[in-house]
Parts: C-alpha cells; sequence; structure tokens
C-alpha cells in the first residue's frame, strides 16, 4: 500500500481524529485527513428576520477541502477502503461526491473511477475530478443508472463503491449535527436541508439522536428536507424517470437513501417537501447579496423552503410558527462549483472609458 501513515496537524485535527470515539473505526483505521469538519456555523443577518424566527443559522459545509459536506463522509468511507487494502474507489455522481472522492484518493494513493450522468455534470465539479486525477467515466444515461452500474462493478470487482449506499459516509456525515450542537449549545428546534440522494438528512438525523441519547443535547429537531419540483420523488411518492432542475446536485430521480430519509422525517415529525427552480434560484441570489454565502443551487433549495414554509405559515398562524424557533439551514455545496447559474443572472456590469471622470459618472459620484 502507497499510502504512509499521517502526523496529527496542530491547527486541523479533522473528523476521524475529532469525533473518532463516535465513528465505526479502530487501530488498525488510517487517521486521514484534508482538514475536514469543524465547519462554520454563521447567524444570519437579514433573512432571519424575513422569516420571523428567533434565531437563524447557516451551517457552511461548502468551507470543507473539496467544498461541500461529502468530505465528511468520504474520509471515513476511504480510510474504510484503505483498511481493507482496497487499491480503488469507485462512485456515482452528480458532482461533488466525484470531487470529494477523487481528491481523498489522491491524497491515499488510491485510483479513483467515477461514472457521470451525460451532461449532467456541473463544470466546476467535473474540474475537480480532472485535477484529481480520477478517471471519468461518461454513462448515457442519468445518475439512477449510473449508481445501478456502479454496485454491479463494486460487487463484482475488489473496488470500493463511497456512494451514500456505503454506511461509512453517513457515519462521518452525522458528524456535522455534533457540530452545531457543540457550537450552540444544544439541538436546533427544526434543520432546513436539500434532499437529493437523500442520505445526508438521514445522517444528520442519526447525529442529533446520538447526542439526544448522550445526554449531550436536549431536544431532537424537526428535519425539514427539500427537493426540487422537478427531481422530488419523495414528495410525490414514486422515481422520477427523467429528473430536471437547475440544481443538479439533487437532480436524482430515484435516490439510494429514499427510506432512510423518510424514517427521519416521520421519526423528527418533520417534511420532506418540494420547491421550484425559480424559488431556488431566488433564495440563491438573496443568501449572496443579502449573506454574502455563495452556494450552490442545491444549497439554496433549503432557505428557499424556509422562505415559502414561513410564507405559509404566517398565513395559517399570523406568523407566530417561528417567533421561538431556533432554525439551521445546511449549506452543503460551494457556489463556484457550478459557476454558470451566477453567469447566467443579470449583473451589474457596464463598460467605461478608463477616465477618472467616466468611473466616477458611473459610480454616481459629484465632482
Amino acid at each position: 500500500m502507497s499510502y504512509r501513515a499521517e502526523t496529527e496537524t496542530p491547527s486541523h485535527s479533522g473528523v476521524l481524529r475529532r469525533y473518532g470515539d463516535r465513528l465505526p473505526i479502530g487501530l488498525e483505521t488510517p487517521l486521514i485527513s484534508l482538514g475536514e469538519g469543524d465547519t462554520p456555523l454563521v447567524r444570519s443577518r437579514r433573512i432571519e428576520g424575513r422569516v420571523g424566527c428567533r434565531e437563524l443559522y447557516f451551517k457552511l459545509e461548502m468551507c470543507n477541502p473539496t467544498g461541500s459536506f461529502k468530505d465528511r463522509g468520504m474520509v471515513v468511507a476511504v480510510a474504510k477502503a484503505l483498511e481493507s487494502d482496497a487499491k480503488a474507489v469507485l462512485c456515482a455522481s452528480t458532482g461533488n461526491t466525484s470531487a470529494s472522492a477523487a481528491a481523498y484518493a489522491a491524497r491515499c494513493g488510491l485510483d479513483a473511477y467515477v461514472l457521470v450522468p451525460h451532461g449532467n455534470i456541473a463544470q466546476g465539479k467535473l474540474a475537480q475530478a480532472v485535477a484529481h486525477g480520477a478517471r471519468i467515466l461518461d454513462v448515457r444515461g442519468n445518475f439512477d443508472d449510473s449508481l445501478r452500474l456502479a454496485r454491479r462493478i463494486s460487487e463484482q470487482h475488489p473496488v470500493a463503491l463511497v456512494n451514500s449506499v456505503n454506511p461509512h459516509r453517513l457515519e462521518g456525515q452525522k458528524t456535522a449535527a455534533f457540530e452545531i450542537v457543540d457550537a450552540i449549545g444544544d439541538a436546533p428546534d427544526l434543520l432546513f436541508i436539500p434532499v437529493g440522494n437523500a442520505g445526508n438528512i438521514s445522517a444528520y438525523w442519526r447525529g442529533f439522536v446520538e447526542y439526544y441519547r448522550a445526554e449531550l443535547a436536549t431536544k431532537k429537531p424537526r428535519m425539514m428536507g427539500w427537493q426540487a419540483e422537478g427531481a422530488a420523488p419523495i414528495v410525490t411518492g414514486k422515481p422520477v424517470e427523467n429528473p430536471q432542475s437547475v440544481a443538479s446536485a439533487i437532480r436524482i430521480g430515484n435516490p439510494a437513501s429514499w427510506l432512510l430519509a423518510e424514517a427521519a422525517r416521520d421519526e423528527s415529525g418533520g417534511e420532506i417537501n418540494a420547491v421550484s427552480d425559480y424559488e431556488i434560484l431566488e433564495a440563491y441570489r438573496l443568501l449572496a447579496q443579502e449573506e454574502g454565502i455563495f452556494c450552490e443551487p442545491a444549497s439554496a433549495a433549503c432557505v428557499a423552503g424556509l422562505l415559502k414554509y414561513a410564507r405559509h405559515s404566517a398565513g395559517a398562524t399570523g406568523g407566530r410558527l417561528f417567533a421561538d424557533s431556533s432554525v439551521v439551514c445546511v449549506i452543503t455545496g460551494h457556489g463556484l462549483k457550478d459557476p454558470e447559474t451566477a453567469l447566467g443572472i443579470e449583473s451589474e456590469m457596464q463598460e467605461v472609458e478608463p477616465r477618472i471622470e467616466a468611473i466616477e459618472e458611473a459610480m454616481g459620484l459629484a465632482r
């Protein structure tokens, strides 16, 4: 095995060291890290007032090493792959999983293979996987076709499948729930989260339940999941054959963790609903321009859901529903992963002559 054991860095220990006692690792598990975890929990400055809750926080999972929440689970999955002497990892991906798998594989000297649905991966994410040296296979089909094929390959060959069907992925992702409780002293009343392949909502619920049972939290949040209207199989109750949405990361028609997500919803007394692409892009714009948070469209789905839920609740309760509630929205991925969406927004750019007077006039500055 080409992997060389790492020594702990003084500034950031990573998920495996920080929460190792709550993860499925042992003495033979390599404690690898790219500095994942310990992401910021930032309080809202303006959207909080729009929805009328007591406090609103954004969990910035976009600050993980490859720019998405996937790194939390990937570090555990790849560590366990190393422990089992795997020589390669494999995933199906609409983008973020491929970037994370490729990065951790490169870190540990493993080959990485990625199956991507034809024409359905954001360029920023594809660029990451390519840069890390992954072998990209463009499947003439959708994400569900790619995952089905990846599963079959991993069953027939000594290649570790690192999609969220790998139980180690969800174990790592649950640590974000731990961090939220550690940061604010308890679980929030509600957690709003995007739902695509549905592993993350399941992982967060697992983390909150574990902390509650360990008496490290006094309550468990209601899990509020949000799918895109064009890719909302859990909402409609049936797979979507040709899922469509501007939010590529949740453009999934048959989620692998469907039943786990429904369990998290039901056990928490929460909901899984859908938002339109228009609502997603409006929340995307608000986050960037009113909160300074540039996220990918899929991340904005949960904020769109919060705004939609608040509007409907205000009509039914006179705005009292959120008055005493603490809310966390999970910002799953960075906006630079999907720059095409940002560049499609009407901008304020204007061309000016290279003269001080022209600049002053454009800025509305009187001489």
